[in-house]
């Protein structure tokens, strides 16, 4: 990004209004989460809807929080 598109941004987000800025941070937190399980799906085409979002929490909360939450993780058939 040049240094003047930088400026345009920023000053775009200086006017937006904070219920918008809101709903922007809504739509890129979708966005995150919905690639982040395209990935998964790749990556484990064989995994049930259950698993993927369990394997989605791992990325969100850590593997800690998420085995103190939603339980164990499902095995890695890619762990070697």
């Amino acid at each position: 990004t040049t240094p003047e598109m930088a400026r345009f941004q920023i000053e775009g987000l200086r006017r937006m209004s904070p219920a918008r800025k809101l709903a922007l941070l809504g739509d890129v937190t979708r966005m995150a989460r919905a690639l982040a399980l395209a990935g998964l799906r790749a990556r484990y085409p064989q995994a049930s809807e259950s698993e993927l979002r369990r394997r989605l929490a791992d990325l969100l909360l850590g593997s800690e929080l998420a085995a103190r939450v939603y339980g164990p993780a499902p095995e890695d058939p890619h762990a070697g």
